[in-house]
């Protein structure tokens, strides 16, 4: 009789990560009865980190009502562990979903993120984890700044609104008299810098709706508020590996909370105690919705297939679909790849059938172990 122990990320749009994990855990039951499985549906620091740590290690969960995307009253949730941390998605109120067909980052803040933060910082909450994946934003977390007790000013001296499209034009940024007694760690999986051809808006922005124009002036105002952090908050940010994350924020984290940010999936895995269950299984089973060159970049299968390669555990990958650069990822541990969806789908098509799907392509990955 084996054991497994199955870690995927979620398949954005069609299955969360603890659905993932129970369709793979039924073709296990249906290929080796009686096998001993774990589940562990985990996050790399983007969408779902909070829910996966709240699912793997217990707590309450919060809601507060906040500002959303573009600044009107929404409701978002967070996790406060069993442990008394805070977890928060900084895509529960300021995520791309959430812009709906009305998409501009220039317009577009992070203010609810720093509502969050404070609501936790009211119920007690000393040490927070805030995930900074899938945002609509690319305001270099002055919104978030300005729910702290921040304020921008141009060069009349005028208070700036803080989004996007106003970073060209501040020209100074006041401190608060004083901050929550919170510590920051900002859960990121990717390591671009702030600014320019590797950066926050040329990378990503176009995704949240922005054009070449809009581009270029988000670029310019992330630099302008490089410059300002150094030299109104005494820190460099420009260079720092992730300090582009979502729009900037990973520089907004470090610049106006002395926080600091760290690979998603790892803080996830030791947050779960990760490499003591690799110690009780024969198989690991990861994923994600697709799987491509970035997955190597701090992605949920990279982070499993790396850790679970150190304690000599085989470890296959069932995906959603696969894209350019996904066998690649057969040099850092994981010995096959398999994936859902083969042919071209429309989305509503894939949705129809993912469960199915899945089913099927893990049947077929397990009578291969």
């Amino acid at each position: 009789m084996y054991s497994f122990l199955i870690a995927p990320d979620s398949f954005k749009g069609t299955l969360s990560a603890a659905q993932v994990c129970d369709i793979i855990a039924e073709a296990i039951e249906e290929v080796y009865p009686g096998s001993k499985i774990i589940k562990l549906p985990v996050a790399d620091g983007g969408e779902g980190l909070s829910e996966a740590m709240f699912q793997a290690l217990g707590g309450t969960w919060q809601e507060a009502v906040v500002s959303g995307v573009f600044g009107q009253a929404m409701t978002a949730g967070y996790a406060i562990l069993e442990n008394g941390n805070a977890v928060i998605d900084m895509s529960a109120c300021a995520g791309l979903p959430l812009a709906g067909d009305k998409k501009n980052p220039a317009k577009a803040t992070t203010q609810g993120v720093g509502e969050l933060l404070s609501d936790a910082a009211g119920k007690g909450v000393k040490n927070i984890i805030l995930g900074l994946g899938g945002s609509a934003t690319n305001d270099c977390g002055i919104g978030m700044a300005h729910a702290l007790g921040y304020r921008f000013y141009d060069k009349e001296g005028s208070e700036l609104e803080p989004v996007g499209a106003c970073m060209t034009r501040i020209e100074k940024i006041q401190r608060p008299s004083s901050l929550p007694a919170i510590k920051v760690t900002a859960a990121c999986d990717v390591d671009n810098p702030l600014y320019g051809p590797q950066g926050a808006a040329y990378v990503f922005a176009p995704q949240k709706g922005a054009d070449e124009t809009m581009v270029k002036d988000l670029d310019q105002g992330l630099r302008n508020m490089a410059e300002l952090i150094k030299r109104d908050l005494g820190l460099d940010v420009a260079d720092i590996p992730g300090a582009g994350a979502a729009g900037g924020m990973g520089a907004g984290v470090m610049a106006f909370l002395q926080g600091h940010l760290r690979s998603g999936i790892d803080l996830m895995l030791d947050a779960v105690d990760f490499d003591e269950k690799l110690d009780q299984v024969d198989f690991v089973i990861t994923g994600e919705g697709r799987m491509d060159a970035q997955s190597l970049r701090g992605k949920v299968p990279s982070g499993v297939a790396r850790r679970a390669l150190t304690k000599g555990k085989k470890t296959i990958a069932i995906n959603g679909s696969l894209g350019p650069g996904a066998q690649e990822m057969l040099k850092i541990g994981l010995s096959s790849i398999y994936a859902a969806v083969t042919q071209e789908k429309s989305f509503e098509e894939i949705k129809k059938t993912c469960r199915e799907d899945l089913f099927n392509v893990a049947l077929k990955a397990l009578k291969e172990l």
